[in-house]
């Protein structure tokens, strides 16, 4: 089944969700939690998405199987999951909020207790630095800050508003493990690594273990250059803040967030300061793209300094992917 989502945005709202996945998550009743109580029929340990079977009995006694969305596996190690966690035949009392659809036994997962009583969430691996950075180079940890990042939608013009209300996970590229490009891969809940060299910046993400080069060295954006999918990037500083000017996108279904595609007039501009402690990375993004935004996307996100973490490697299953249509 094929997810439908919601209308376009027309006026300027502001969003601060504490719980999301990668694709929109208005397929799921984030005011529900159900528990259930049943055993693990199958654990798959794979990208972009960990997912959970359990099977129970319904109301009527008749056993059925639910499909439990999880993270991927990067964030679930660091929630403290491993693909040994769960075996065939464990009993499990599992939180969750239910698929809009009442017709799907289908979830996101909130926690998870085993028999021994362990209880385990999907995202709790973030954590506050008590070390403080002497600059922007380095390893940040996102899951924090994607709790509270702040995105500001404005009007879409008639084309990005029609492809909005039409939008379904099918169109998401993730199904195709193809990376989300700017914002979405700055704001996602992955670790980021950033190399300082001399003509260049580096920024690695987890989420697909993508690279982003930043020139330095005074370049402008080439005539008529290669549209690729995280664009081409110029950065320049302003003191300590970094000011990243990316543009020459490829179309994207999904480009600018969840249902607003992207196109060849794409535009985004990013800036990367310290917080005032030093222990975290404020990214902050304004997103142009007049074929389908009259009013600008705006948005930020903290990234927590995290230099004793490991970033991990990130290989996506087309199988897995594949789900995100359903």
């Amino acid at each position: 089944m094929r997810r439908v989502y919601a209308a376009a945005i027309t006026i300027a709202v502001t969003v601060a969700s504490p719980v999301s996945g990668h694709h929109g998550n208005s397929i799921f009743d984030l005011q529900s939690v159900v528990t259930l109580q049943g055993t693990v029929s199958r654990y798959e340990w794979r990208n972009p998405h960990v997912y959970i079977y359990v099977e129970s009995r319904d109301d009527t006694s008749q056993l059925v199987e639910w499909q439990l969305e999880g993270d991927p596996t990067p964030i679930m190690i660091r929630s403290g999951w491993a693909s040994t966690t769960l075996r065939s035949g464990d009993p499990v009392t599992v939180r969750m909020h239910p698929d809009r659809n009442a017709q799907r036994n289908h979830a996101l997962l909130v926690s998870l207790t085993k028999a021994d009583g362990v209880l385990l969430t999907p995202r709790s691996g973030g954590r506050a630095s008590s070390v403080r950075a002497t600059g922007l180079a380095g390893v940040w940890d996102s899951v924090r800050g994607y709790a509270g990042r702040r995105i500001s939608y404005g009007a879409l013009t008639e084309k990005g508003a029609a492809a909005q209300a039409a939008y379904t996970e099918a169109d998401n590229e993730v199904s195709e493990c193809i990376p989300y490009p700017l914002p979405t891969i700055a704001i996602a809940p992955y670790l980021n690594h950033i190399e300082i060299l001399d003509d260049r910046i580096l920024i690695r993400t987890e989420f697909f273990n993508v690279e982003r080069t930043i020139y330095m060295d005074g370049r402008g954006h080439p005539q008529n250059g290669e549209r690729t999918n995280q664009g081409h990037s110029i950065g320049s500083w302003e003191g300590d803040v970094l000011v990243v000017d990316t543009t020459l996108f490829s179309d994207s279904r999904a480009g600018n967030l969840i249902g607003i595609p992207a196109g060849a007039q794409k535009h985004v501009m990013e800036r990367y300061q310290l917080s005032e402690d030093r222990t975290q990375l404020i990214v902050e993004f304004i997103v142009k793209d007049p074929e389908y935004i009259v009013e600008d996307i705006t948005g930020s996100v903290a990234w927590d300094y995290a230099p004793d973490r490991e970033m991990l490697p990130f290989g996506c299953d087309p199988e897995n992917a594949r789900l995100y249509e359903f």
